[in-house]
């Protein structure tokens, strides 16, 4: 590793690398294009300027004077940008580095001078970037490397055609570093048309989907879902928590109750200015606010350092989006902890949504008033100023507390000034249990009768049930298998009912009009049914493959449920 890095790392109390950071810095894959899986917190800014310090040092430990940029460093949002910049910063603050930032929100005319003066890594959102190129304020001629950060969040962002072109516009001896959560097909491909040979990287957090954050999902009754997220709350006391929501109204009331109840909270919405953003993000780190409520595109890039509990209100969409707001927290080797709020009709919905991300939860039932309560009770007893001994500024007030008081009123006393420094906890109704699916009975011996209506005559189970059930009085229950075919269909009846059925029916069969019904003396074989190709969605049978338009059509089945 080149000394001057070396140094800043120690400077700041690095011992060891991650795993991330030490793939991407192999010396084997200096000159290498790198296509990297890293989760949010993983390391991964240190990651990239360990990475790209030898195309930009070579042997050198420092740089030379500022001219055009050595590097470009591309992140989906303002925030996750001038957070990289403050990374590389200290980084390669010993190697004499100059960096400069050009993100939306910020005055384009400084960004302009900043250019001008020379930078040796230019950091940038993509839209703010591409305005810069096509006004001719960025010189990228001397580029060595290009780095693009949460790639994956940038093409959910719609940033594809600014990615494009600036890497269009990129030299073609340049070296592309791109780091992506997921590596979905769209960065699969844009891996493929920019990147030369790249190598893939996939960190063993990737195959371990965020070893360092505790997923729980809590079952729910419906009317208690902002009961429970207060409770959630409360339970763990975090120094910052975050509460995604799917829709800024859900975001607006949330940030109401919360604000009602009690808990220091701000919100971040797409409704907000640049300015009250940041506002936001400043209160939660230092300390004014705890609890962001947040929708996932308003979320996208922040870093608090204490955030140690992400709370799901409503589920996100898909196991990407599940794996970006649980990635606020859990960085950078800290424990943290995702909880999922599930109504009982959204049970399968998270069941899915975990599978997809990889992840195992523990399913339980929201904190309880008595669990938060004796949380804070351990909390109380946890608390360090116990062990501390009595000042002399308090010792007469102690004496005079002592001698009006008991020592249980005392106590009693403390414990109610302290429970009301904190918003009460909810109680709860218990989550309406998920009933199991009783198994299906085995049918049993049976009867096969042959209706002479199949498809091309418009048969199906639905018609045929009520049907057969009315002709020959029995019930749903006796029927197994309906078998529909081109010319005619297979209904199986229950062995102990057959006899009835049939009678039922009577000697002609009939059922229905010029439906007819004959016994069969054993059981169809069906395994020879010509199939055909299922039509599409406008009724058109595929092109290609040898079948004819005219080929039977494949058989359906049904059971009656």
């Amino acid at each position: 590793m080149i000394q001057t890095l070396s140094d800043a790392l120690a400077q700041q109390g690095y011992d060891t690398l991650t795993p991330v950071q030490e793939a991407v810095s192999d010396p084997a894959l200096e000159t290498t294009d790198l296509l990297v899986s890293a989760q949010t917190g993983s390391g991964k800014t240190v990651g990239f300027g360990l990475a790209i310090a030898p195309n930009l040092l070579a042997d050198s430990l420092q740089f030379t004077s500022a001219g055009a940029p050595l590097a470009l460093v591309i992140a989906p949002t303002r925030e996750l940008a001038l957070q990289v910049k403050r990374e590389l910063a200290w980084l390669y603050a010993k190697a004499g580095a100059v960096l400069a930032s050009c993100v939306g929100g910020m005055d384009m005319r400084d960004e302009r001078r900043a250019l001008a003066r020379g930078a040796h890594i230019v950091v940038a959102t993509p839209g703010r970037l591409r305005d810069h190129i096509q006004r001719g304020s960025l010189d990228m001629t001397a580029l060595r490397a290009v780095v693009l950060d949460e790639a994956d969040e940038m093409l959910d962002l719609g940033f594809r055609e600014d990615l494009e072109f600036i890497l269009g516009e990129s030299p073609e001896n340049r070296r592309t570093l791109m780091f992506s959560a997921t590596v979905p097909r769209a960065i699969a491909t844009l891996a493929q048309h920019y990147q030369k040979q790249a190598v893939r990287i996939a960190t063993a957090s990737e195959t371990s989907q965020h070893s360092d954050i505790e997923y729980r999902a809590l079952s729910v009754a419906m009317r208690d879902t902002e009961n429970a997220i207060i409770n959630v709350l409360r339970y763990y006391e975090a120094p910052n928590a975050i509460v995604f929501c799917n829709t800024r109204a859900m975001v607006n009331r949330l940030t109401t109750r919360f604000s009602n109840r009690g808990f220091s909270v701000v919100a971040l919405s797409g409704e907000l200015t640049q300015n009250e953003r940041t506002h936001a993000l400043q209160s939660m780190r230092d300390g004014r606010a705890r609890v962001c409520v947040a929708t996932d595109v308003a979320a996208r890039g922040i870093d608090l350092p204490n955030l140690e509990l992400v709370i799901h209100a409503e589920l996100p969409t898909n196991f990407e989006t599940l794996l970006h707001r649980s990635g606020r927290t859990g960085r950078a080797g800290r424990k943290g902890v995702s909880t999922l709020i599930v109504p009982a009709k959204s049970r399968n919905k998270a069941q899915r949504l975990l599978k997809m991300a990889k992840v195992t939860a523990e399913w339980a039932a929201p904190p309880s008033a008595d669990e938060v309560t004796e949380r804070d009770q351990v909390r109380l007893l946890d608390d360090p100023t116990w062990q501390e001994p009595v000042a002399d500024n308090e010792r007469d007030f102690v004496q005079k507390l002592t001698e009006l008081y008991s020592a249980d009123q005392i106590a009693a006393a403390y414990m109610r000034l302290y429970a009301g420094r904190t918003s009460a906890p909810e109680d709860l109704d218990p989550a309406p249990q998920e009933e199991a699916r009783k198994p299906r009975a085995a049918f049993g011996a049976s009867v096969w009768f042959a209706v002479s209506q199949g498809r091309a005559d418009g048969a199906e189970p639905r018609r045929l049930l009520p049907m057969v059930c009315n002709a020959g009085n029995i019930t749903k229950d006796d029927i197994g298998a309906i078998r529909i075919q081109q010319s005619e269909s297979f209904v199986e009846i229950r062995q102990e009912s057959a006899a009835a059925f049939q009678a039922a029916v009577g000697p002609g069969g009939k059922l229905e009009d010029n439906i007819r019904l004959r016994k069969l003396d054993k059981a169809p074989d069906l395994s020879q049914s010509p199939r055909e190709p299922r039509t599409d969605y406008k009724g058109k049978k595929p092109s290609s493959g040898p079948r004819s338009a005219s080929s039977p059509r494949p058989q359906s089945s049904s059971r009656p449920q």
